[in-house]
């Protein structure tokens, strides 16, 4: 009788999901998936409300991402109104936003995704940011809370609070830059930069030495091929806050590039009755399932998917970052899934150099960071790239600026067909003979923890619209499905 593997749940990550596996009577996998199980409705409750509310309302879906949301409202806000902001206010959105990628990858790396690197072999109890406390020593600890505060303290400066921000209005800001608070920015980036270069030698000298380690990141187990998603600058460069978004093939040829505001024409949404979360696929391919390989419209997006669509970095530190990865694993792109890892250091050293140098701007101290949007209300689009993928915000408005329609694509979401990939593989690679103990069971897990999925981002959409369906197991066996509306 075939056996069901539940891994719920999930570790390491905001919200809350599960893995299940699917065994067949030999103790092989047959099949697995990764679920989200929470539910949450933003898009349907923005509706009503006027639409420069919605940067922040937005942000709290998330409590880790919330910079990530409130800079796509704003953008989005600036184009239903049709003004753009100041190149100050332009500068200072960029700045924080920098600001928000470092303390987001300081976080990510050192306390969710580093323990299944340099912990593997621990039990549960030792596998976290304590236990690697413990092994890599109190400084290093001391210096990932610094370095993330000073991120946050960047952030409260220009966005009025720390986690949530409240600064931006339609056409730039609501408040200029202080000198003295830029001499601060200027301080504390140069101290993120310092870190940078610390995180990236750790990870040289921790797992890039360690045999055991490369043969697993560089190895067969957690490798898929797929497309990559991101934005690039006019010089096809790393860009967090604005310009076009590039797709690249399986091979690295570009598919297509867009502007953000032409995002469905590229990007399509499936459905699948079993999560919560849809399955964006792009349009020219086409949605074939989970299927790897050049034929699909499976797309990825994150820090390694980034690396992979641009031809480098805007930054003299991070560009030497870049180039090494590229030229350990001798190819572009890079398929490698716990790449992602080693991918948001050399973009927390760009980050870090980006806000330094707009800290050095002059133009940031501008007192002139609003332009009053006198044009009427109607229709726009706002994107930047979370930390963990690029992130739509698509709103449509009445004449009074009351919001009818909100469309939310999240870094997330995109990379679900992708992560219901790698769980599988993973699954399929480690489980043989059903014989199954806690430490496969974590490095199925570390194919979901490499994307560094935001669940309570993703499980935005109304329940109306996606029927949810039910089915109970007894003994191993399907004993009811339910689908809301039919009869059980």
């Amino acid at each position: 009788m075939a056996r069901k593997i539940s891994i719920q749940p999930n570790t390491r990550l905001e919200g809350h999901g599960k893995v299940e596996i699917i065994l067949d009577d030999a103790g092989n996998v047959v099949d697995a998936f990764f679920q989200v199980i929470e539910f949450r409705g933003f898009e349907k409750f923005c509706e009503g409300r006027p639409v420069e509310e919605l940067p922040r309302i937005t942000p709290k879906i998330c409590g880790v991402c919330p910079g990530a949301h409130h800079t796509a409202s704003a953008k989005a806000c600036d184009a239903v109104y049709g003004v753009a902001p100041p190149e100050a206010a332009r500068k200072l959105r960029e700045m924080y936003y920098c600001a928000h990628m470092a303390h987001s990858h300081i976080l990510h790396f050192f306390a969710l995704g580093a323990p299944d690197l340099l912990l593997m072999h621990e039990g549960a109890a030792k596998r976290n940011i304590f236990g690697l406390v413990a092994a890599a020593g109190r400084e290093i600890g001391a210096a990932v809370v610094d370095n993330r505060g000073y991120a946050q303290r960047i952030q409260e400066i220009v966005g009025g609070h720390p986690i949530y921000p409240v600064s931006s209005l339609p056409g730039g800001l609501s408040k200029p830059l202080a000198e003295e608070d830029r001499k601060e920015i200027e301080r504390l980036a140069g101290a993120l930069v310092g870190f940078s270069k610390q995180s990236l030698e750790i990870f040289e000298n921790l797992v890039l030495k360690n045999q055991e380690l490369v043969e697993i990141i560089a190895g067969d187990l957690y490798r898929h091929e797929t497309h990559y998603a991101g934005m690039v600058d006019a010089n096809n460069r790393v860009n967090f806050y604005d310009g076009r978004i590039r797709v690249v093939d399986p091979e690295g040829k570009e598919v297509c590039i867009f502007e953000p505001k032409d995002y469905l024409d590229h990007i399509g949404e499936h459905v699948e009755p079993w999560s919560y979360i849809k399955f964006p696929y792009l349009k020219k391919k086409g949605w074939k399932g989970f299927m790897d390989g050049p034929h699909s419209g499976v797309y990825r997006v994150n820090s390694l998917a980034r690396l992979n669509v641009a031809d480098g970095m805007a930054t003299p530190l991070a560009q030497e970052a870049y180039e090494k990865l590229y030229r350990f694993f001798g190819q572009k792109p890079v398929h490698h899934t716990l790449a992602y890892h080693w991918a948001r250091l050399v973009e927390l050293m760009y980050a870090s150099e980006r806000v330094l140098e707009l800290a050095r701007d002059p133009q940031v101290t501008d007192p002139h960071v609003r332009n009053v949007p006198s044009g009427k209300p109607a229709e726009g689009v706002g994107v930047v790239e979370a930390p963990r993928g690029t992130l739509y915000h698509h709103y449509v408005t009445d004449k009074k600026g009351l919001v009818q329609k909100v469309n939310l694509i999240v870094a997330t979401v995109q990379n679900n067909a992708a992560i219901n990939m790698s769980v599988k593989k993973a699954a399929q690679g480690l489980i043989k003979d059903g014989r199954v103990d806690e430490k496969l069971l974590n490095m199925v897990e570390m194919a979901v923890r490499a994307y560094d999925p935001c669940l309570a981002c993703a499980s935005h959409m109304i329940l109306g619209r996606l029927p949810l369906e039910i089915r109970i197991y007894r003994r191993g066996e399907l004993y009811r499905h339910i689908v809301p509306g039919q009869r059980a």
